[in-house]
């Protein structure tokens, strides 16, 4: 379907309300949108096993704050079915300084969202955030809880999270584990890590949603990150956790394609422009103890990847295929992450090692050639994909060739560039 037409079709996304109940020692959360006239959205969260008392300690208000926030990061996600001009926040109370920042969020975030679907978001009346204006503003309910100096790590299952736990497990403090829906990889990555008791967040989406993807409404990317950002922030607290640590690193802030004067950047969540972004906002209106930073940031890719070889015992468990996990795999060895991960590493890994990681020379694939072209900017744009920039992708490539000469065997991709790579 057509933006412009499911615009004018469904004018107000609203965010009606939100509710939650304590249920066998986690927390349910339920939010309420509707699509103006008639589309409804209930989609849930479920934070596990949350200590005895936590609750209380934090307090109805600043609970309610946290929860309530959560909603408001949800809403891309079913907003984009029909790129409604409004959004009508119902369930709470936003200044003016707080509907910018949703505004600056959703444009940035949701660039590749704007690319695919050739939506054209420069009109200034393109959105509007609404607030009902029955509501008083209320007083800051953020938490002022002390937390103890220890540090809170999401973990996706690939290498760039498996670094930070180890080089952290080094320090002083208390270290735990956060999982989104864990797959068996990241299980399996915090068990080998030692972690006992990880945090774990199951978010349910609303099957309406996927129904009306079927039907050919609006589909595409939106700022998995910012969600794990606002969720790790509110379990933070409930864990009593100071120190929130991504494993966002210097790559991300490269873009990929360049769309209507702007930059679309797959992995905008993940660039120091949204990290200072959100730790500002988390100090101000949701927990001012929190210290939230991407442990990576001074990294590359291809740093993180000489870093991982160190870890061996993780070999046989990481991954980091969104494709692969869909169908049931760790690697589906064929989409530009995969070929991405196997280029960083193959300058640091025996084969043995990369073939127990991969079960294949991903490089003898024919079919990956025009991806590497991709990779190293040589293609369309670099892949919507969490890589790196072209320039280290480039680097990489050359220390593969070199590596190969060295051991006196050249794979198919890399005999396509041999000494044609700058």
């Amino acid at each position: 379907m057509k933006a412009e037409t499911l615009r004018k079709k469904y004018p107000r996304f609203v965010y009606q309300k939100y509710s939650y109940r304590v249920k066998r020692g986690g927390l349910r959360v339920y939010f309420h949108f509707k699509i103006e006239p008639n589309i409804v959205f209930r989609p849930r969260i479920t934070i596990k096993n949350i200590p005895e008392g936590r609750l209380e300690k934090i307090g109805k208000r600043a609970l309610d704050n946290f929860v309530f926030h959560l909603g408001l990061m949800e809403i891309p996600s079913y907003w984009k079915a029909t790129c409604s001009p409004e959004i009508a926040v119902q369930a709470g109370y936003l200044d003016k300084n707080q509907v910018g920042w949703w505004h600056e969020l959703i444009i940035k975030g949701m660039g590749q969202y704007f690319y695919e679907n050739r939506i054209d978001w420069r009109d200034r009346n393109f959105l509007k955030i609404s607030i009902n204006p029955g509501i008083a503003a209320p007083a800051l309910a953020i938490s002022d809880l002390e937390l103890k100096d220890d540090s809170l790590i999401p973990i996706g299952g690939g290498k760039d999270s498996i670094v930070t736990l180890n080089l952290l497990k080094k320090q002083d403090g208390r270290i735990n584990c956060f999982l989104l829906n864990p797959s068996k990889a990241q299980k399996r990555v915090a068990k080998i890590a030692g972690i006992k008791s990880p945090i774990i967040v199951e978010r349910s989406i609303d099957a309406k949603l996927l129904d009306l993807n079927e039907q050919g409404y609006l589909n595409g990317h939106t700022p998995l990150t910012a969600v794990l950002s606002f969720l790790a922030a509110f379990c933070a607290v409930l864990f009593d956790y100071k120190n929130i640590a991504f494993s966002n690193e210097k790559s991300a802030n490269e873009g990929n394609v360049s769309y209507l004067g702007k930059t679309v950047n797959h992995q905008w969540a993940k660039t120091s422009e949204f990290e200072k972004m959100f730790k500002a906002y988390c100090q101000k209106y949701l927990a001012k103890n929190i210290n939230y930073f991407s442990f990576l940031r001074k990294y590359t890719e291809l740093q993180i990847a000489q870093i991982f070889a160190k870890y061996p015992k993780y070999f046989a468990t990481f991954s980091s295929c969104n494709r692969g996990i869909k169908i049931g795999e760790r690697w589906c060895n064929r989409c530009p992450k995969c070929l991405f991960t196997y280029l960083v590493l193959y300058p640091f890994l025996a084969e043995r090692d990369l073939h127990q990681i991969f079960g294949q020379d991903l490089f003898e694939n024919k079919k990956l050639l025009p991806v590497m072209k991709n990779l190293i900017g040589e293609g369309r744009h670099k892949p919507f994909e969490c890589v790196g920039t072209y320039r280290e992708s480039r680097l990489a490539l050359r220390l593969a060739l070199k590596k190969a000469k060295r051991v006196g065997k050249i794979p198919y991709i890399l005999q396509k560039f041999n000494d044609d790579i700058e």
